[in-house]
């Protein structure tokens, strides 16, 4: 019972409760877009998993609740979040596919980078500032670009500012992902070295 305890303490805790709640809105937001096609409550969806993103983070640092679970499950959350969100706008014609390739070739880069070195007994390196300030913008555009196609009325500000969020997160997406890439590799050379002076 006390393992179970345990467990829970560093699984159930604020942040991550609420990283799972925003996981949990993804198929809710996809199935009003795509499913229901109820756009203005898909928008209400996104961008509360949107607004919340800082959320978790914020409660891990004011309970004192920062855990390695929550370290991993909210860039996780973030990531879903993106490439659902990219998928299902391309499907609505809302983003080109053009755009939403340039961000899912950076997840899939990254994902063979983390399964090296998963494969090496490495842990994934830390979250970069620069990925999660790419994230936020992200995340930021994502509704603007929903209000530009739900609501006609609003695109004449709504679509400019959100392309504009879009296109500097996407640029800082990609700078991001190049850091965690050379992060990777020190990683990688290092082991290496330490290996050789065993030897």
């Amino acid at each position: 019972m006390s393992t179970i305890n345990g467990t829970y303490r560093r699984v159930g805790t604020v942040p991550n409760l609420i990283s799972l709640a925003r996981l949990v809105g993804v198929p809710v937001f996809l199935y009003l877009l795509l499913v229901a096609e109820r756009q203005v409550a898909a928008l209400v969806v996104l961008a509360a998993g949107a607004a919340t993103d800082w959320l978790d983070g914020w409660a891990a640092r004011r309970l004192g609740q920062v855990s390695r679970v929550g370290e991993l499950l909210d860039p996780l959350v973030d990531r879903v979040y993106i490439v659902a969100t990219l998928l299902a706008f391309t499907v609505q014609q809302i983003v080109p596919w053009q755009f939403t390739a340039a961000l899912v070739v950076r997840e899939l880069v990254l994902l063979v980078g983390l399964a090296v070195l998963r494969r090496a007994g490495h842990p994934p390196p830390q979250v970069h500032y620069l990925g999660k300030t790419a994230t936020f913008v992200l995340l930021a555009a994502f509704p603007l670009l929903l209000l530009a196609a739900a609501a006609p009325g609003t695109d004449w500000w709504s679509a400019p500012v959100g392309w504009a969020l879009a296109w500097w997160g996407v640029v800082l997406y990609w700078v991001a992902g190049v850091l965690y890439l050379v992060q990777m590799g020190q990683v990688v050379r290092q082991a290496r070295r330490r290996e050789v002076t065993r030897r």
